[in-house]
């Protein structure tokens, strides 16, 4: 589990939560409870969203709320050396040798690749290929980021459509004013819940698919760019430091630490 996203989700919570009760009793939270204004707000939202999105792609959005907790499968490193290791076996056996070794493969898109370049598959066709599958994944990654982007405008947009119903509610009762600050208070609360909903949610939601997608794309480059250079018969020491363009400084020194040596 992501014990980030979890942590800053839960801390967040926590925080509002202290802000209402410092000072104040325990059933002062009942102050910022309010029907109503729920169902304005969050249930506007959702089906404004929805309106605008297919019901797939709304049951899709829904729950890729759940990948945000998981650990992305993403070693850069990892991969980099594993292909150092293709392109050993390429050079020592031939390309054809390949077919084996990439039956030990865990990712699908890494093992495609190779198994394109054992059937002998013109090199732009390959990255033709490998690009198309990159660019769907990425559309789907997309799609999914997108609702709750646009999730997340809606939330203030309905919490905002929630206050002005609550103070047209008010100026109707002006004839009593103890009626006014209660009013205006549950007013209020709309744009509240539209705020939390889009800061509190959505926005870390959106952003942290965002950085996962942004993550997974790179990998797939360096993937295509490593395969293509095996196909091409480059020095496995060449495409060492060609794919370690990729990674960060402290990634490299992590690499190198970890036994960058190769055989050939």
């Amino acid at each position: 589990m992501d014990i980030a996203s979890l942590v800053g989700i839960v801390v967040c919570f926590g925080l509002v939560i202290f802000g209402i009760l410092w000072g104040n009793s325990l059933s002062t939270l009942l102050n910022f409870v309010n029907v109503p204004s729920i169902l304005i707000t969050f249930g506007g939202a959702f089906c404004a969203t929805l309106a605008a999105k297919t019901m797939q792609e709304f049951m899709n959005g829904i729950k890729s709320i759940g990948l945000v907790f998981k650990v992305p499968k993403f070693n850069l490193p990892e991969i980099i050396r594993k292909i150092i290791e293709l392109s050993n076996i390429a050079r020592k056996e031939g390309l054809l040798a390949l077919e084996e070794a990439s039956a030990e493969l865990d990712d699908a898109f890494l093992r495609k690749g190779v198994l394109l370049i054992v059937d002998g598959t013109d090199p732009e066709l390959v990255r033709g290929i490998l690009e198309t599958e990159m660019s769907s994944i990425d559309d789907r990654h997309k799609k999914n980021i997108a609702f709750w982007n646009d999730l997340g405008g809606m939330g203030p947009a309905w919490g905002m459509i929630g206050t002005l119903i609550g103070l047209v509610n008010m100026l109707q009762q002006m004839d009593d004013p103890s009626t006014i600050g209660p009013s205006m208070a549950v007013a209020l609360l709309t744009t509240l819940y539209g705020s939390l909903l889009a800061n509190w949610i959505c926005t870390p939601v959106a952003q942290k698919l965002n950085v996962n997608n942004n993550a997974e794309m790179t990998i797939k480059e360096v993937m295509i760019e490593g395969l293509l250079s095996i196909q091409a018969g480059e020095n496995p020491r060449v495409i060492e430091e060609k794919l370690k363009s990729f990674l960060s400084p402290a990634e490299k020194e992590a690499m190198e630490a970890g036994g960058g040596d190769l055989d050939g």
